[in-house]
């Protein structure tokens, strides 16, 4: 296949020819897109179980179709190939089929959260130009997201084509009825008329960064596939596997690990809507599941579940998760592994058989041979010597080839010869003949909660809009389940008090802001600390606060 772009979409930056086709070469990107890669495994597999739901499952023939049926119910509806579609979805099978069906009619999801609100879906849609708008009903019970995408609709115009995901409601399209509403000989006629080149962009993922502007991260059909094939060798996942994922499917996590696997070799995937650790562990055990995985608050949660022993993890032979895989890997009896992972394209891991050192003081190595990694000296393009800290860089074949529409991102994020620089600090450890990479902090502003990123310059312009407060800092707090929570440090008004966490949260979703982005602990100061230099020292924050949580005997 040719490595061209058929849908050319403006702002975005295009991995050269050179690059396609040296990635082509060596097996790190796949000649296929995912739409075909999904059809040829389908004609192998048909019967095969690839999406076991909480209310419904599908097999790969019944994947294939309804796929087929709703990229080209979409097409008939007034979506084009090239144009992009913001998802606010959860982790269902319809999901996975949306997101397939986006992916083979060319139109590019712009994978944001259901909990995002005003002001990131705003930001987003201003961004991208997004046209389409898929929601979904039934998520949750506390906010209604066909109510809220319609007004969003009403302030950005660009958006003409609501779809509604497991529901319905008058005016907007349901995603049943479009599939139900296109003849399956009628869609593949359609579809065949889509074309996209191996370097179309698939996705639109999104950066977690340290501003209030979200960063978009173009994915490409034939490299994401690649990038998915080299974690599936890292982990030794296979077409025998089976997999479950209960956080978002919008991730690129949950994409990669969850959702491309099925449509190369149709691995079998459990999903979850939402985490719930006795239930995991059930269906691990129901399912015969071989693989698990958590990039954010599942395993400090399973070593808090005190009843491992009455269920049983017999099938598991890896579960990978971001640290401290020690000590999951004692409370569960399976073994575990470190994992890294950046939407930018790196991600290093360790198979189960793998050396303790590794799997356990590391986060492992790339799955993709010709990826290539530096340590550089922080604000320079200096190599630290092996074994020392340094700002972990890398450039391959699926590192991120640009920001969609965002020079100045795109000016600030790359060394001078091309190496992507991640904001991580990391050390290099031998292990065997490899060096594996150990994870040891951040040089970024901002807050992990649980795998999402919250940029702290984002959060705390909101908190200083509050008429109480004259200026606000957000550092990260540690937390046993979440690794790090919010933690504001707030100066008030003369006269006036800080207000409470409660009140504060109520402000800020009342502006539009995320609710898992609003802090979650207040501290009232007079003045911040500053450096010998004058600048305010947020380490000095974030050391006070984990005082007081020790002192107040939380972890």
């Amino acid at each position: 296949m040719e490595t061209s772009v058929n849908y050319p979409i403006p702002g975005v930056v295009y991995p050269s020819r050179a690059r396609a086709e040296a990635a082509l070469a060596s097996g790190a990107w796949i000649a296929a897109t995912v739409g075909d890669a999904l059809r040829a495994t389908a004609r192998r597999h048909p019967q095969r179980l690839v999406f076991i739901g909480e209310d419904r499952s599908l097999d790969l023939a019944g994947f294939d179709e309804a796929t087929e049926r709703l990229g080209a119910g979409l097409l008939a509806l007034g979506l084009a190939p090239g144009d992009r579609a913001i998802f606010q979805l959860g982790t269902t099978v319809e999901t996975a089929t949306a997101l397939v069906a986006c992916f083979k009619a060319g139109i590019v999801p712009v994978c944001s959260l259901p909990q995002h609100r005003e002001v990131e879906i705003g930001q987003l849609t201003q961004q991208s130009g997004a046209r389409g708008y898929f929601v979904q009903a039934d998520f949750g019970s506390s906010f209604d997201l066909p109510v809220f995408a319609e007004s969003m609709m009403a302030r950005h115009p660009s958006l003409e084509h609501l779809v509604i995901v497991r529901g319905e409601r008058a005016g907007a399209s349901s995603l049943q009825t479009l599939i139900d509403g296109m003849p399956l000989d009628e869609a593949r006629e359609r579809l065949s008329q889509v074309r996209p080149g191996l370097s179309d962009v698939l996705s639109f993922q999104l950066s977690g960064g340290t501003t209030g502007v979200p960063k978009i991260i173009p994915r490409f059909h034939a490299e994401y596939l690649g990038h998915s094939s080299g974690w599936m060798r890292r982990y030794r996942i296979d077409a025998d596997s089976r997999l479950i994922w209960s956080l978002p499917l919008m991730h690129n996590a949950g994409q990669l690990y969850a959702l491309i696997p099925t449509v190369l070799t149709g691995t079998s995937v459990v999903l979850m809507s939402k985490v719930d650790i006795p239930r995991m562990l059930d269906l691990i055990g129901q399912h015969q599941v071989t693989h698990a995985l958590s990039i954010g608050p599942i395993a400090p949660q399973l070593m808090a579940y005190p009843d491992i022993a009455r269920h049983d993890l017999s099938s598991l032979r890896l579960f990978s998760t971001m640290s401290r895989a020690d000590t999951l890997e004692a409370h569960l009896g399976v073994p575990c592994s470190n994992l890294y992972g950046i939407t930018e394209g790196l991600l290093l891991g360790s198979p189960a058989d793998a050396p303790a050192d590794a799997r356990h003081r590391t986060q492992g190595r790339s799955g993709c041979d010709d990826d290539e990694i530096r340590l550089l000296e922080p604000g320079s393009e200096r190599p630290v010597p092996e074994g020392q800290i340094g700002e972990l860089c890398f450039r391959g074949p699926s590192s991120l080839t640009g920001y969609f529409s965002n020079p100045e991102a795109n000016a600030q994020s790359f060394t001078s010869d091309g190496f992507y620089r991640t904001g991580d600090l990391v050390t290099a450890r031998r292990v065997g003949d490899a060096l594996h990479y150990a994870f040891e902090g951040r040089l970024r502003d901002n807050v992990n909660r649980g795998g999402e990123k919250i940029g702290c310059e984002e959060v705390e312009s909101h908190v200083s809009q509050h008429p109480a407060v004259a200026d606000a800092k957000l550092v990260a707090m540690p937390d046993p389940f979440y690794g790090e929570k919010g933690c504001i440090f707030i100066i008030p008004r003369p006269g006036m008090q800080a207000p409470d966490v409660q009140a504060l949260g109520r402000f800020l979703v009342e502006r539009g802001l995320a609710r898992f982005k609003c802090p979650e602990r207040v501290v009232e100061v007079e003045a911040f600390p500053l450096t010998r230099v004058g600048k305010v020292d947020k380490p000095a924050m974030k050391r006070h606060i984990a005082d007081v949580l020790e002192q107040e005997g939380k972890p």
